[in-house]
């Protein structure tokens, strides 16, 4: 939970939010377990455990739990309702957030993913861990979100500041997660992703590109272009700078702050490329307010909740 209960006062109606995501790890000997449920159980091998471990050591490890946790307290003050915080693969979990709501008296809890593109992932996940748990608390899911003004805003504005005067030798790039060609086949995540890009380059009035970067390390097809392959593109096409803005990165992580900072970087270099990257959101008051609209439509979509 993201903030005491007696520090939150009794909720509102009954009604609460639950911040979910995919997870991350506060040290490095969590890293094991983290690793593993990832993968669902299939065995870690130790060249993969070292590899992921040297790239959290070098970037001080991941904040990304510390930033959802103030978020939640930051959208907890804006609705006057209490914000549970529960990660799909790692600490605190989904079936502990469900359990610390209903003790806190609330009847009616929107899972709200920080995951704009994929929030029918993390509402299964919800509704498993509420059927594993026994709680009683009623889960209101949110529509996908990636084109909500309060979260295309912000991006317009930093790539603005990013690009300045020098839009004809720059580049954007949107990077978002990668996935296996034969999940996207059936997943909404792509539209959604262009649809959002597509939102803001309208705004920004200038051309974009859409990057998939951070594909698992077991094989197979994955998206294309990745990050590397469309550096490359930039390049070929006359750009002397790159700004990538971290579209499908809410908060701050080892995708953004390894995966874009120092291996992205790192190839724009061996390119020519001067390399930029816009901030992501993290606890920002625009991704408050995003997540505040978010949370009242799925409120007043959803019955009232009948008193326990």
């Amino acid at each position: 939970m993201s903030t005491p209960t007696s520090e939150l006062g009794a909720p509102g109606g009954g009604r609460g939010v639950m911040l979910t995501a995919h997870g991350s790890v506060d040290r490095l000997d969590e890293l094991p377990e983290f690793l593993l449920r990832i993968r669902r159980g299939r065995p870690v091998p130790e060249e993969l455990l070292n590899e992921v471990r040297r790239r959290y050591a070098q970037i001080g490890g991941s904040p990304f739990l510390s930033f959802t946790q103030r978020q939640a307290k930051l959208l907890s003050q804006s609705l006057d309702l209490p914000v549970f915080v529960g990660m799909r693969l790692s600490r605190p979990g989904l079936e502990d957030a469900l359990l610390a709501a209903q003790h806190a008296g609330v009847a009616s809890l929107v899972v709200l993913p920080l995951a704009p593109y994929s929030v029918h992932v993390y509402t299964d996940a919800a509704e498993s861990a509420r059927a594993l748990s026994g709680a009683q608390t009623k889960l209101v899911p949110v529509a996908a979100w990636g084109e909500e003004p309060d979260f295309i805003e912000p991006h317009v504005s930093a790539l603005r500041a990013a690009v300045g005067d020098a839009a004809r030798q720059t580049a954007i790039i949107f990077s978002v997660h990668s996935l296996p060609i034969r999940v996207a086949a059936s997943d909404p995540y792509v539209g959604l992703v262009q649809a959002s890009a597509r939102a803001i380059s309208e705004q920004l009035g200038s051309p974009v590109s859409l990057a998939f970067q951070s594909p698992g390390r077991d094989g197979g097809n994955w998206l294309s272009p990745d990050i590397h392959q469309a550096l490359r593109a930039a390049r070929r096409q006359g750009a002397r700078r790159v700004v990538v803005d971290p579209l499908g990165f809410v908060c701050d992580h080892l995708e953004t702050l390894y995966d874009l900072d120092i291996e992205a970087r790192a190839w724009a270099s061996e390119l020519g490329l001067e390399f930029s990257r816009v901030p992501a959101l993290n606890d920002s008051p625009q991704l408050t307010k995003a997540l505040a609209s978010v949370a009242l439509r799925a409120f007043a979509q959803a019955p009232s909740p009948q008193p326990q």
